[in-house]
């Protein structure tokens, strides 16, 4: 798998939730499950299963978490030339089929946020990959499940 760029805070944000769940919520969880095994049969325990279960729902979420963050890197989003689509700009397109123009910002893993007036894609979508390295004035072609999305890109900040 490539490797890819994160931001600091990106990063960070990701790393504190790892901390949360490893020093809050999974000593919480094996004292649920201590406490249950207290009360006896364990066949019969449903307090006990649901703990057992919750705990590894929990540590598959911690190795996911960190797996994500071993495939990336700390990139600073003011490096890079500025009048090319790179980690970090916010890139206002113009889809060809239809003149809308919409706004994305390129951003890492656990940034991403599809709501609001910018859309903060990753770097490895389809869309954003397409767009990296291109300049004001490109087109750009991308397939997506409904055909393939013909834009312009307009501007990069």
């Amino acid at each position: 798998m490539e490797r890819q760029p994160i931001s600091r805070e990106g990063y960070d944000k990701i790393r504190e939730e790892i901390r949360v769940m490893e020093d809050v919520d999974m000593p919480a969880v094996t004292e649920r499950i201590k406490t249950a095994r207290e009360e006896g049969d364990l066949k019969e325990n449903a307090e006990y299963h649901a703990a057992r279960e919750t705990q590894g729902y929990m540590q598959a979420k911690i190795n996911q978490l960190k797996t994500k963050l071993s495939n990336c890197y700390i990139q600073e989003r003011s490096s890079g030339p500025k009048d090319t689509v790179a980690f970090g700009a916010t890139v206002k397109v113009k889809d060809l089929s239809d003149d809308m123009e919409e706004s994305y910002e390129l951003v890492g893993p656990g940034e991403e946020d599809y709501d609001g007036d910018v859309m903060k894609i990753l770097t490895s979508s389809p869309i954003a990959s397409a767009m990296l390295g291109k300049k004001v004035g490109d087109q750009v072609e991308v397939e997506i499940p409904r055909g393939t999305l013909r834009m312009e890109i307009l501007e990069i900040e």
